[in-house]
């Protein structure tokens, strides 16, 4: 026992020294993350190098990243979201998997000589798109929000969706005798929609309820450990059901995406999701089969080509039918040409079901990491078709339908701010970790998630990587300067607005990489007194004067307090004799 767990730690430790070292190397190379840890596996995997061997044992844990990815995309899945891109979403994301598996089946059926079930087991998933690689591509691009981007997210989003019924299609197609005892499918159904329903109510009565329990105790720990159990609960569910733990995942981050707490699940799984994708990947390209490979190269290479040409077609040909200019229309197509992650994981239900063999699933699954290769060579040797030509004459450029930001406090500051962005109808994400709060803003239909604002991570996930504005309204613990420099570098395209909370912290923030900064209460208590010296019979005039006088000392007297950083430097400016004062003030 102790000889295996020492193996499986070592082979561990090497997939993720040699995974670290590939995916540094494709990163630099442009070629993504997931090639990367494909490269690696099959390096160190039985059939190259033979440094590891246990990728079954590995692909077992491995499997929870998949597990982990469905349920981060239900918790994108929010109804307002979904209603905003519901005609690309259900429209368009659902003709390219229809038209593009159904192409696909018929070449692999045509090419291949399997039978209707096989083909189909490897001709549908093959229709899907890898999620990993394309939306770093569209963030690096700065056009993930734009039309395109939102067009080519609505595909993957219903890419991403239709795993579901693949898994229900595969395992329908299924000659495993040990899945022949199953129930018939019109029980599945009822007891997949029960169980649906189920967790849904689980999560109205129970989930929420806790999580607010949780938010009140402070204890980020236990964020971590509730959602991982709940993303556990709904799976084992699913699985005792006999349906897939794919589905349960899911359907736990859909029951969570409306909550206020969305974004503080999501940063504290991210992590988790992350290492353990990248080795289900790693293992993957362990069980890569290169014999098999090596016997057949001009089927692969083939079917590899075939495959980017026949969704470049279809998917481009969608666009031009969606009124896009067949530059972005050819751009759309060849982003989504390749195979997905996803395809892995079908390809391995399809090998258990008996219905393709394991050096199928290993072939296939070299045909879909060479098509993810070629993506970044084909979007750069056709860069310049896919450039709009240069007009003669000069435009104004689009403008954003509006600028993103980010409320970081949702007080009595921050609910001002945020209201007069919202009227001019900026979309604002609100941060707060005040739950009581959160409740009553609810209650006056105001959408606010609970989350630590000044953590970067949960920023990232708010979506501080694409916003215009990031606005710091807090009303307890105030952002400092080293917080600020590192939101500064980790999203330098927004601008940083502070509030601070009096002039002390305004002296602390006086080297930090703001683009604005305000005295919580300097302006109404400019106002307050104009009304008082208006209100003893001070005229117009008089007031202004007066309230000139002392911006300008006031700002004299902080550029000393800032040049200095003490608190008690220019004190000799401080307004305290009425006489003194009120003739400086004339004279000025």
């Amino acid at each position: 026992m102790a000889e295996a767990g020492t193996s499986i730690l070592r082979d561990g430790v090497l997939l993720l020294g040699f995974g670290l070292a590939f995916v540094l190397l494709f990163r630099r190379l442009g070629l993504g993350a997931t090639l990367g840890y494909l490269v690696a596996g099959a390096v160190v995997g039985p059939h190259v190098l033979g440094l590891a061997g246990n990728a079954n044992e590995m692909i077992g844990v491995a499997e929870l990243g998949i597990t982990l990815l469905l349920f981060i995309v239900g918790l994108e899945l929010s109804p307002t979201r979904l209603w905003q891109l519901k005609n690309e979403i259900f429209g368009l994301g659902l003709a390219q998997v229809v038209l593009c598996g159904l192409a696909l089946f018929g070449l692999v059926w045509w090419v291949s000589g399997l039978s209707t079930g096989a083909a189909l087991a490897i001709g549908l998933p093959l229709a899907l798109s890898s999620t990993a690689q394309v939306l770093p591509m569209l963030q690096s691009a700065g056009r993930l929000r734009s039309p395109f981007g939102e067009r080519a997210f609505a595909i993957l989003l219903f890419q991403d969706l239709s795993i579901i019924p693949l898994l229900t299609i595969v395992a329908a197609l299924s000659r495993n005798p040990a899945d022949s005892g199953g129930p018939p499918g019109w029980q599945m159904a009822l007891m997949t929609l029960a169980a649906i329903a189920g967790l849904i109510v689980a999560g109205r009565v129970l989930v929420r309820p806790l999580f607010r329990l949780i938010s009140t105790l402070g204890e980020r720990e236990m964020f971590v450990l509730a959602a991982l159990a709940i993303v556990g609960a709904a799976a084992a569910l699913m699985e005792a059901l006999g349906l897939s733990t794919a589905l349960g995942a899911f359907v736990a981050g859909v029951m969570l995406a409306d909550t206020p707490f969305r974004h503080e699940i999501e940063a504290d799984v991210e992590p988790f999701r992350s290492i353990l994708l990248g080795l289900f990947f790693l293992s993957v390209g362990m069980l890569l089969d290169l014999s098999v490979i090596a016997a057949n190269p001009l089927f692969v290479i083939g079917m590899a080509l075939g495959l980017i040409a026949l969704k470049t077609i279809v998917i481009g040909g969608l666009g031009l039918a969606c009124r896009m200019r067949w530059r972005e229309a050819l751009a759309l197509g060849l982003l989504l040409s390749q195979g997905g992650e996803f395809g892995f994981v079908l390809f391995t239900r399809a090998q258990q079901g008996l219905l393709i063999a394991p050096g199928a699933a290993s072939l296939f699954a070299a045909i879909v990491t060479l098509s993810m290769a070629t993506t970044p060579f084909l979007m750069m040797a056709t860069s310049r078709i896919r450039k709009e030509p240069e007009s003669g004459e000069t435009r104004e450029g689009p403008r954003a339908e509006g600028a993103n930001a980010l409320v970081v406090g949702y007080g009595r500051f921050g609910q001002t701010v945020a209201q007069m962005l919202l009227a001019a109808g900026i979309p604002v994400t609100l941060i707060d970790t005040d739950t009581e709060l959160i409740d009553v803003a609810s209650e006056f239909g105001a959408q606010v998630y609970f989350g630590d604002g000044t953590r970067l991570d949960l920023l990232r996930q708010a979506g501080a990587a694409e916003a215009e504005l990031i606005l710091f309204c807090l009303d307890g613990e105030q952002p400092d300067a080293e917080l600020l420099h590192a939101v500064r570098g980790a999203f330098p395209n927004a601008a940083i607005m502070v509030r601070a909370f009096d002039r002390r912290m305004l002296v602390a923030l006086r080297d930090a990489p703001v683009d604005f900064v305000v005295r919580e209460v300097m302006e109404s208590a400019v106002q307050m007194a104009r009304a008082a010296l208006e209100h003893i019979g001070d005229s117009r005039e008089d007031i202004d004067r007066t309230e000139s006088f002392y911006r300008a000392n006031d700002r004299e007297r902080l550029d000393m307090q800032k040049k200095h950083g003490d608190i008690r430097a220019g004190q000799e400016r401080m307004i305290t004799d009425r006489h003194t004062w009120a003739e400086a003030g004339s004279e000025l």
